[in-house]
């Protein structure tokens, strides 16, 4: 009995510890949990707004249509609202009416249930009505259950749906308005956080040289979530770009909006940053498998290939810092063209990578000497680090007795390695 009544202690331990979290977050400054809070309220204010507009003001006997519609308004963008009322309103105009001429032919509950509800719940599955098309069925029922179904009752419940719907809107547009900016920054720091943390984590395995099929797999694993985070990235964006229509510059002044938000080539920068990690990982998980002809390359030579990636990972997690603690005045052109951080920091993090290259190359050497499997492997592994360097790592300023030619501020005088025959 104790060990059945543990589990949903602990249950109920973790819920009260995560709430416990999300308070304090929400207390301690802007973010997602206070955005939580602050969409709560304005759909709490929104609902007393339109009880007492529908039932004092306008001494409206059915006022809980407004107060019902106003809670549904308060959506997680203005847009959003503005839709959905257009979809819920017409959803509840249908449901009222046919639920009030379906009891008007029938005369009975039950029979006018039977009429209507049949044709509303097809009609709740057309594409038109999003998902708010369930609020025509739920209407007729509230229509047909309350008692009064008459053509004055259903002028009443179109009336107030309309009220609840401005009122709701117009909180959520005018109070505060969501503006999902914040998200974005968020999940790209925290995506360009994982990169680093899956390179430190397959630079460890490599250096110590105990990895096998089960360790790539893991590997493999990890970049896997890396997407979903790519993913999740895709979806703020997605969000920050909708919650910026019919919101205009004074709403986001009132809203204190962030300027400084991440470019959308980010965004694809750190897709094929995610790419290369996936690419690299299945290298090395078809390297560890014994069914196949191709075999890890000797630990020797992983050694400074593995330096490389914590080279490359330390890059990632300076990009993450810098996005959560923030450089604004510095955008991604300019970090692109060696402005981010100590040039001095730079100049070493580029000696140090030549060098390490280097050391990888004279090991792909020596590796085509032995077999060909083997130097495939290290070849793959040797141009996917490539690939991520160019991509996450910014390169020195040119100079005229440089040799080092730039495309877009990046590195690409250093073309990636070719597997000898």
């Amino acid at each position: 009995m104790t060990s059945v009544t543990r589990i949903p202690r602990q249950a109920l331990s973790r819920g009260a510890s995560g709430v416990g979290r999300s308070v304090r977050a929400a207390w301690r400054g802007p973010g997602r949990e206070r955005d939580l809070v602050v969409q709560s309220l304005k759909a709490a204010g929104a609902a007393l707004l339109a009880w007492f507009v529908a039932s004092n003001w306008l001494g409206d006997p059915l006022a809980m249509m407004a107060p019902w519609v106003a809670l549904l308004m308060v959506q997680a963008t203005v847009y959003s609202s503005l839709r959905q009322a257009a979809q819920q309103l017409a959803a509840i105009c249908i449901g009222t009416l046919l639920g009030t001429a379906a009891h008007l032919v029938s005369g009975d509950t039950l029979g006018a249930l039977a009429m209507c509800l049949p044709v509303l719940m097809l009609l709740a599955n057309w594409s038109r009505f999003g998902n708010q098309g369930i609020y025509g069925a739920t209407t007729a029922v509230f229509t047909l259950a309350s008692g009064s179904v008459t053509a004055a009752s259903a002028g009443h419940r179109v009336g107030e749906s309309a009220l609840g719907a401005v009122i709701g809107v117009a909180v959520n547009a005018f109070v505060l308005p969501p503006i999902h900016l914040r998200d974005v920054r968020e999940n790209l720091a925290a995506l360009t956080r994982d990169v680093g943390d899956v390179l430190c984590t397959i630079a460890g395995g490599l250096r110590r040289g105990d990895w096998d099929a089960d360790t790539a797999a893991d590997w493999s694993h990890d970049a896997a979530r890396v997407e979903l985070r790519l993913e999740s990235l895709r979806s703020a964006r997605g969000w920050s770009r909708e919650s910026l229509r019919l919101t205009n510059r004074a709403l986001r002044f009132l809203r204190r909006v962030p300027s400084d938000l991440p470019p959308e080539e980010e965004d694809e920068r750190w897709s094929r940053v995610t790419g290369h990690v996936r690419a690299l990982t299945r290298t090395l998980a078809v390297s560890a498998d014994e069914g196949r002809t191709a075999t890890p390359p000797d630990r020797a030579v992983l050694q400074p290939y593995a330096e490389l990636l914590e080279l490359i990972a330390r890059s990632c997690h300076e990009e993450s810092d810098r996005l959560l603690g923030g450089r604004p005045g510095v955008d991604s052109d300019a970090r692109r063209g060696g402005v981010r951080g100590d040039e001095q920091d730079d100049d070493h993090a580029e000696r140090t990578r030549r060098e390490l290259r280097r050391q990888v190359q004279e090991g792909l050497r020596e590796h085509a000497g032995w077999e060909a499997p083997r130097a495939a492997v290290l070849g793959a592994m040797l141009l996917q680090a490539e690939n991520l360097w160019a991509e996450t790592a910014s390169a020195p300023p040119s100079t005229p007795d440089s040799d080092t030619h730039h495309y877009t501020g990046r590195h690409t005088s250093e073309q990636p390695p070719v597997v000898p025959r």
